[in-house]
């Protein structure tokens, strides 16, 4: 992925991380619980997932709680996020291995099921129909994928409501700035592209199951 990892990478913004996502995704702990359910539906008792974009650790520490007998394989391109993976996750660090890189950087094999929470939203268009394309290619038969993101109208006047929807519901300040922060650095699709992109990579049974605000969630099927 050739986009920033400014922010994942400023010691401040790490330590303050697991505050983010609480304050605003809507259902952060419910959207993991979520996660974990659906990969369970096709999933072995000893199932081996791939958890893309695993900096911070937070939805591999409720997967691994929920299933003692899963092992994962944890990936992403912020140093500075998997240390803070690694504190969060000591208690379960023999069913877990984490890499620095990108998904080219994970062991090849193919995995029972994968994960893909509030990540693709900082990666381009065209690289996004790689990495879903990789990960389909990464999956065994029928294994699902679970993704969320912002996802919301991308016409330029629904845009900008929903641009100032999230910057209201994360209550954050200095609105337009952030605005302009926010767009410099997200590669926002509608809900119809994304499901797009996972089509054109090979998924099916795409199903919408989250929608919260401004974002979205998807399993889809290998």
């Amino acid at each position: 992925m050739s986009n920033s990892n400014e922010p994942f990478s400023d010691p401040q913004a790490v330590a303050r991380y697991a505050e983010g996502p609480r304050r605003i995704v809507p259902g952060f702990h419910d959207l993991h619980r979520m996660t974990t359910l659906l990969l369970a539906e096709r999933a072995p008792q000893s199932a081996h997932m791939l958890v893309l974009g695993a900096g911070g650790g937070l939805e591999l520490k409720t997967f691994a709680e929920t299933h003692p007998d899963w092992t994962f394989t944890g990936i992403d391109p912020s140093l500075e996020m998997l240390q803070l993976a690694e504190k969060t996750l000591v208690s379960y660090k023999n069913r877990i291995h984490l890499h620095h890189g990108y998904l080219a950087d994970a062991p090849q094999e193919r995995y029972d099921g994968a994960t893909c929470l509030l990540t693709l939203h900082f990666v381009p268009r065209e690289e996004r129909r790689q990495i879903a394309a990789d990960l389909h290619h990464r999956l065994k038969p029928g294994a699902p994928l679970v993704v969320a993101h912002l996802s919301f109208p991308q016409d330029p006047d629904q845009k900008t409501l929903w641009y100032e929807r999230y910057l209201a519901f994360s209550d954050t300040k200095d609105s337009e700035l952030n605005r302009a922060a926010f767009e410099s650095r997200l590669n926002i699709l509608s809900p119809a592209e994304d499901e797009s992109v996972l089509r054109e990579a090979g998924f099916s049974e795409i199903n919408l199951f989250y929608s919260g605000f401004a974002f979205r969630g998807w399993v889809a099927h290998a």
